[in-house]
This record gives structure tokens, C-alpha cells and sequence, in this order.
């Protein structure tokens, strides 16, 4: 049936023959590349470029969408970022300062990690991890063999999303923040950027930012959400408000390794102010040119500090402050912590989400204005989360746009 519809638009009209092909071979003939169907009258949009909304917009474009992702930031990554720094002396210092790796348990993010491995993009990070506790000063737990495996970035966690986002079918834009999100009455939606310039309209919008309809976008930058809720009520009550948890990193330089710490990764108990450290250049493709360690603070502590301090970027003087702070936790530990020649700390002040609003579903979807929102706060708060999420979203509007 599909083909004799197929055959009959072809006679009586070239141009919506075109626009139903589009449809009829992605679903009867799976063997054809979609990828080299330019179909320019499908546009999506794809705001933040973190590993949920790289994973999408790379997913969209080899359905053959045409893909542009929004990102305030400078680069692409997210909480995937990798931080360049300058030591005193002028050496080049690379920090993994949000995610460190990510493991895999499911099926699907198995298989595209292991595409990603072919690629060069990933290595898998075969190193004991443990924990350490601050009251008897003792390593516990080491593990001997790791339940899942853990994988990294190369050269840099922000490798992934910087290959992602580099594919065709995506244009990238860095450094542009997403100030309004309409819906128009030719049922296409159309965004503008926070400084009033109009950035285009599109078929359909993926949103992989928690704060795009959050009132704690407003408590931040002082001005109303991007996304008016009421454009689409049934993910109102979802996203208005989802809890996060601060953090602090702690990125330190030392000239010699840390030789008495026996894993490269380990979490802390009894201590009120650091949850985790991992030594970033012990990681497949680092440079081990000098002892790289990130260390994160734990929730209450990074709260503690912004009730003091307000949800505004921090001043140097306070992450000064806390960097001091931390460092003599790390310090206090007994594990003999000589003086870094380079520390520094970074506020994420709600990049870890505590709660999983789609699990089932994978993320948030309003097929009728064609809006689906992606992130690991949609199914678990990691990178695998963060992935399945933006898969989905991908699905979503990939069988919604064949029907245009």
C-alpha cells in the first residue's frame, strides 16, 4: 500500500512525492541510507550540548534531519566538560572536572560505546577503585574486579560530545544562549536568542537543559524561563521543579605522583566535605607530565556555601575560599598530601539531578508541538542515563517528522 501511494503522488505532484519518499523508504526499505536524503524542510533544534543533547542531535542528523544545536557555553560537554588551566610557570593543565568516567549496564549504550571505542573516542579505564574513611583512616572496600566497566573520554571526557556534535547533518553553534522558545501558528517553533536575535524556526525542538522552564533560571540570570510552560501543560508539573544537588570540584596539580594512595579513584565516608576524588592522569590518553587529582565536595557542603553566597557565579574569592577548604580535608586524611603547585575549584551548581522524571519513557514528549526534553534527570543521573534519554528523544522525533 505504501508504494501504490508512493506511485500515485509521483505522477500527479514532484514536489510532495519528494516529501512523502522521505517517509516511505526510511520505513520499507530499511537497507537505504537515509543520511543522504537532504530533506532541508526538516529542521530541529537541539539546545545544550551536553552528552544527551550531542547523543540526539547526532542520532537526528543520520536519520537525515537537519540538525542545529544551541550552546551558551563556549564548547560543547556539559557536566562532560573538560577544564584547560595555565600553572604559574605557564604548564598547560587539562581536568576532567565534572564526570570522570562512565560505566555501561545497558544493552543499547553498550553497543554505541563500543562504536565510540572503534572510533578512537573511548578506552575503557582499568584501574581499582575504593573508598577511603576520614575516622580510621584506613582504604576500604577496593575492588578487585569492577561490575561494569568503566569508560572514558579521548583525549578528554568532552571528546565524545565535541565528535558528536561535529557530524554531519549538525550545525553547532558555542556561545549562544536560548532566550525564548514560541510556538507559532504554522505550527513551527521559533527561538531567540538571549541577546533578541532571532535564531530561525524549526519542525521541532529538543531541549536537554532542566532549566529551560525552571523558575530557578529566573533566581540565576534574572530573567523569565525560555519555555513558557503553558505551551505545553501536560510537562508542566514534570519539569517545573527538579532537585539538584550542588558540587564543588577541586582540580589540583602535584609535581610527583601520590604514592600513598593505592587506587586511582575512591570515595569518601565520614566526611562531611568531600564525596569523591579519581587522579585524572592515570587515564588512557592524559598527559603524565605532572599528578592530576578532582576531587567533589559533597551536597551539604556546596549547599552550605551557596546559602551564603547566593546562586550567582561565584567570586574568586570564594572559590578561593573553598578550594583552602577542601584541599585541607584532602590534607587532614593522613595520606601524606604534599602542597599542589596548581589548585583551583569550580562551582556546578545544579548539574546533578536527585530525581528520574521518565524513567519508563525516557524523556519528556509532547508529540503535538513535536518538543521532546532529554537529560539524565529523565531516567538515572549519570552518563548512561544522560544517553538512553537523548536516544529516545531522537526516536521521538524522528518517527514524528516522517509523517510531515
Amino acid at each position: 500500500m505504501i508504494i501504490q501511494l508512493w506511485s500515485i503522488a509521483a505522477l500527479n505532484d514532484h514536489n510532495y512525492r519528494y516529501k512523502f519518499l522521505s517517509f516511505c523508504v526510511c520505513k520499507s526499505d530499511p537497507s537505504i541510507d537515509t543520511t543522504t536524503m537532504n530533506n532541508v524542510a526538516t529542521k530541529v533544534a537541539v539546545v545544550g550540548s551536553g552528552i544527551s543533547g550531542a547523543v540526539c542531535a547526532s542520532a537526528l542528523a543520520k536519520n537525515g534531519v537537519s540538525v542545529t544545536l544551541f550552546e551558551s557555553a563556549r564548547g560543547p560537554g556539559g557536566r562532560m566538560s573538560q577544564r584547560r588551566e595555565m600553572s604559574e610557570d605557564g604548564k598547560e593543565l587539562f581536568f576532567d572536572h565534572g564526570a570522570p568516567f562512565f560505566s555501561v549496564s545497558n544493552t543499547d549504550v553498550l553497543r554505541v560505546a563500543h562504536e565510540w571505542e572503534s572510533k578512537g573516542l573511548v578506552a575503557e579505564w582499568k584501574e581499582n577503585f575504593g573508598s577511603f574513611d576520614c575516622i580510621s583512616k584506613k582504604f576500604l572496600d577496593i575492588e578487585q574486579e569492577a561490575p561494569n566497566r568503566k569508560y572514558v573520554g579521548l583525549p578528554g571526557m568532552n571528546s565524545i560530545c565535541k565528535a558528536l556534535c561535529n557530524e554531519t547533518g549538525v550545525e553547532s553553534k558555542f556561545g549562544v544562549g536560548i532566550g525564548r522558545l514560541e510556538w507559532l501558528d504554522d505550527e513551527k517553533w521559533s527561538l531567540t536568542g538571549l541577546d533578541g536575535q532571532n535564531l530561525g524556526c524549526f519542525n521541532g525542538v529538543v531541549v536537554s537543559d532542566k532549566s529551560i522552564a525552571s523558575p530557578r533560571f529566573t533566581d540565576v540570570t534574572g530573567r523569565p524561563p525560555p519555555l513558557d510552560l503553558s505551551l505545553a501543560p501536560e510537562l508542566a508539573s514534570k519539569l517545573q521543579d527538579i532537585p539538584v544537588s550542588p558540587c564543588f570540584a577541586l582540580m589540583l596539580a602535584f609535581a610527583e605522583p601520590l604514592s600513598s594512595i593505592p587506587v586511582k579513584g575512591f570515595s569518601f565516608k565520614n566526611s562531611e566535605i568531600l564525596s569523591w576524588s579519581h587522579c585524572d592522569s592515570r587515564k588512557p590518553g592524559r598527559s603524565s607530565t605532572s599528578e592530576r587529582w578532582v576531587l567533589h565536595s559533597t551536597a551539604n557542603y556546596a549547599r552550605g556555601v551557596i546559602a551564603q553566597t547566593g546562586l550567582q557565579k561565584p567570586s574568586s574569592a570564594t572559590l578561593t575560599k573553598v578550594a583552602e577548604e577542601l584541599f585541607q580535608e584532602f590534607q587532614s586524611s593522613g595520606l601524606n598530601i604534599p602542597r599542589p603547585f596548581f589548585m583551583k575549584a569550580h562551582r556546578w551548581g545544579s548539574a546533578f539531578p536527585t530525581a528520574s522524571i521518565a524513567r519508563e519513557e525516557k524523556c519528556l514528549w509532547d508529540g503535538k508541538k513535536r518538543l521532546a526534553i532529554c537529560g539524565d534527570f529523565c531516567v538515572s543521573p549519570n552518563v548512561e542515563g544522560a544517553i538512553l534519554s537523548g536516544m529516545a528523544a531522537a526516536s521521538k522525533l524522528t518517527e514524528t517528522l516522517s509523517c510531515l
